[in-house]
């Protein structure tokens, strides 16, 4: 049986329940919310729907309903508003992340626990500090949907299956991100080379713009923010993922936010780097061999996160 509890039923929350009934990832899914009415409505909305969908018990409950969960993915926390940014968010987050940790690890201490909420690497780090939990199984979703972003545009620009487009964003899921150019490629071809290895095709190809991608990728989410007011589909569909490799006995390389231990000379600080995942948890970390530029990149991003982790209070 795959059991996951999800915390907070907003737009983020309720649609990866969605997509993981819908994808049939999870045979029982719990949906806890401070706003009991909200989880009972979105559970029942979607339970009733799953006569059409591999067979999946979804229900609304609490924390003790949470028991024997294989995995708690957790979105609870103000939303992000027009114009703020991801970090505006830390304390009141924080603090919220503080009140649930201990009542939900209370009931499912062996789960692999997921963080969504926002700033989610200062979120990752906190719960790994408060929780109890290894750090093998804290995860932020981190740079995983700005990979998936990254990798979707690039896709768009040379026509291309987006799963022969391969990318990674490293650092922190907001401003101080990072893309290693240097190992970005489409099908084995560096991705600057790639327009001159295409023959007989009726297709022009621009120069890269690479100020364009690197601006697409992190202004995306205030972009979709500034047009509905939310960001929830992406999003839900690269936490499912997450779910579904954590279940699988084969290692999948995500780039996750985790607890750096020296990797690439930074320590005590969540942010996004190549991880394996399978069998539950981060079973290692992947370390690319970036340039000297780019490590100095994802040093400086480290050092963002950690000027924020100062200034909250944990």
């Amino acid at each position: 049986m795959n059991k996951i509890t999800i915390i907070g039923t907003g737009s983020v929350g309720s649609t990866i329940a969605y997509t993981l009934t819908y994808a049939g990832i999870a045979s029982e899914i719990v949906m806890i919310d401070i706003n009991e009415a909200r989880a009972l409505g979105e559970a029942l909305d979607i339970r009733q729907g799953t006569p059409y969908t591999p067979p999946c018990y979804v229900h609304a409950g609490s924390y003790a309903d949470a028991v024997d969960s294989n995995i708690v993915i957790i979105t609870s926390g103000i939303a992000r508003k027009p114009g703020q940014s991801r970090l505006d968010l830390a304390q009141t987050n924080v603090n919220i992340l503080k009140s649930i940790a201990p009542q939900i690890v209370k009931y499912a201490p062996d789960a692999t626990y997921i963080i969504v909420s926002n700033p989610v690497d200062i979120l990752t780090y906190v719960f790994c500090k408060v929780s109890g939990i290894p750090e093998d199984r804290v995860i932020g979703s981190g740079t995983l949907l700005d990979t998936a972003r990254l990798r979707s545009r690039l896709s768009e620009y040379y026509h291309i299956n987006q799963q022969n487009v391969h990318a990674f964003v490293l650092g922190e899921h907001g401003d101080s991100s990072l893309i290693p150019w240097s190992l970005v490629n489409i099908s084995n071809v560096p991705i600057f080379d790639y327009p001159k290895t295409i023959l007989g095709s009726e297709r022009t190809y621009d120069v890269l713009n690479v100020p364009e991608i690197e601006d697409y990728v992190r202004k995306s989410g205030a972009r979709i923010i500034a047009g509905k007011g939310a960001t929830f589909y992406a999003v839900s569909i690269s936490v499912c993922h997450i779910c579904k490799c954590l279940m699988s006995d084969v290692d999948t390389a995500l780039t996750l936010s985790t607890m750096m231990n020296g990797e690439y000379g930074i320590s005590d600080v969540c942010l996004s780097v190549l991880c394996n995942v399978s069998r539950g948890r981060v079973q290692n970390k992947i370390l690319l061999p970036l340039t000297e530029d780019e490590e100095k990149q994802l040093k400086e991003s480290g050092k963002c996160l950690r000027a924020i982790i100062d200034q909250t209070e944990i």
